[in-house]
């Protein structure tokens, strides 16, 4: 059921923020006593000083997860008793579904109905999958010749730390962390430092579902101080990571600096969406097309690249230009709102500079301005641009804003290669209503996923990743266990 704006701007003011990082079951203050401000992009308001960690922090958190999977408290507990706390878990998200949908749109600038009627849910969704895949998780026996008994079996990796990004913070949280906790691991979770507080108070949520202490940690703070300590330590099992593909290429280095962690990305994308002329509804497609200003842009698989059949090219066009007028940008807290503020004055400024190179290089058609709402600059109007081709800098650049390029194609040939001309490859759509020209453009399509006649499907049951510069390794699905577990054989002769 909506609320009205009166309801969320009340509540908003009775929320007892939390600040500090999370250590062995408690909350505390950086070692060295500093904090930094995190602020509402939506108002310019600070919301609360966030305890700035740095290697001593990380250096405390992973020695105490170390010795509590040591300990067996969690980590030798029966699938049976975790999925139990897991299931707790997603009971208490539930119950605090408000309060979790508020602060991450104070702190990153999404709209707060959104979050509390789509996301929210999905993530207490997810959490139950989680935790009832775990006593469904059998071993094996490979089947080797007489006399020979090969057993293989899942083993928790040991300390594992995760390191998410400020557009879908508790999203992330959950996918790097419950796969991670599930199998029977400890982990540390970096927050992005533009948008710490649902971790924070998921932490406290952990606690209470009855996760024991030191095995779930929250080290809050940069990626210079928080986050490359964690890469390079030597006691560090594997890092989970999703953000830039700039600071994926981080990661990989610091495993080789250090002792060969498992290092999975999930990093960027420049996803493409091809329209065929057969498309059996080209108004619906529209709808679709049009959800690229979806969570202000701010979504790595967003399909950013609309490519577009040359015999429909300028009438599909108009279609989207319609539908991108919904996403006219509002304040956050209004639930009629379905696009927010940017998340900082920095990304806003990164995304207007490429606005900008894009209308020297483009046609703008719709959009294009940085709008004030309140006091707060960080507004981008939903923006289109037409007659793209794939060598402009905005065809080829992760804008992570709301900004669609359209680029036409003449044959189902051409399509492809522009599709696949990137350097990413996280997901890929396809509007068809030829089944035989569905199959054959997907198997083609250089990417994680391809969604036919949709876009940007995501789902707990379904693997979602991607491949060439968007990473390594899947979320989502029983796949999402490969991450935090090895193989052992035991390999008996009688």
């Amino acid at each position: 059921m909506s609320r009205a704006k009166d309801y969320w701007q009340a509540k908003s003011k009775t929320l007892a923020i939390e600040g500090r990082a999370f250590i062995d079951g408690h909350y505390v203050d950086a070692a060295s006593g500093k904090t930094f401000s995190t602020t509402n992009p939506a108002t310019g308001e600070v919301i609360a000083e966030i305890a700035e960690c740095d290697v001593t922090d990380v250096n405390r958190a992973v020695q105490i997860a170390r010795e509590r999977f040591n300990s067996g408290v969690w980590s030798k507990q029966s699938p049976t008793y975790r999925k139990n706390v897991l299931l707790n878990l997603a009971q208490q998200i539930q119950e605090h579904l408000e309060e979790l949908a508020l602060l991450e749109s104070l702190d990153m600038g999404k709209p707060v109905e959104v979050s509390f009627t789509y996301e929210m849910p999905e993530v207490v969704a997810y959490v139950r999958w989680i935790a009832e895949a775990i006593d469904k998780l059998y071993d094996e026996v490979a089947p080797t010749g007489a006399g020979d008994l090969a057993l293989i079996r899942r083993e928790a990796l040991g300390v594992v730390a995760a390191v998410v990004p400020w557009n879908f913070p508790l999203d992330m949280a959950i996918w790097k962390c419950l796969p991670a906790l599930a199998m029977g691991n400890s982990v540390i979770l970096k927050p992005a430092e533009q948008s710490p507080l649902t971790a924070i108070k998921l932490a406290q949520l952990m606690k209470s579902a009855g996760i024991p202490d030191g095995v779930f940690n929250v080290v809050t703070g940069f990626g210079e101080t928080v986050g490359a300590p964690m890469g390079l330590h030597m006691d560090v099992d594997c890092l989970a990571f999703t953000g830039s593909t700039e600071v994926g290429k981080y990661f990989l280095g610091y495993s080789a600096q250090s002792n060969m962690k498992q290092v999975w990305l999930e990093c960027g994308g420049k996803s493409p969406n091809i329209v065929f002329a057969d498309a059996e509804n080209l108004d619906q497609a529209a709808e679709f097309a049009a959800r690229v200003f979806y969570n202000q842009g701010e979504v790595c698989s967003s399909p950013t690249r609309l490519l577009v059949e040359e015999s429909i090219y300028e009438a599909f066009l108009q279609k989207v230009i319609r539908c991108a007028e919904a996403y006219e940008p509002r304040d956050p807290l209004d639930p009629s709102s379905l696009m927010g503020a940017l998340v900082e004055d920095v990304h806003t400024a990164r995304v207007m500079r490429l606005v900008e190179i894009g209308k020297r290089e483009a046609k703008l058609v719709y959009g294009g301005e940085q709008v004030q709402i309140g006091a707060s600059k960080n507004f981008v109007r939903p923006t289109i641009f037409a007659n793209v081709n794939n060598a402009m800098q905005i065809a080829r650049e992760e804008v992570f804003g709301p900004v669609l390029c359209v680029i036409p194609f003449k044959t189902e040939s051409d399509a492809i290669e522009i599709a696949n001309d990137s350097i990413y490859g996280l997901m890929a759509s396809v509007f068809t209503s030829n089944l035989s020209r569905a199959h054959r453009v997907a198997e083609a399509l250089k990417s994680g996923t391809v969604a036919v006649n949709s876009v940007d499907m995501v789902s707990p049951l379904v693997p979602f990743g991607g491949v060439k510069q968007s990473g390594i390794g899947r979320d989502n699905s029983l796949h999402a266990f490969d991450k935090y577990s090895s193989l052992k054989t035991t390999w008996i002769k009688y």
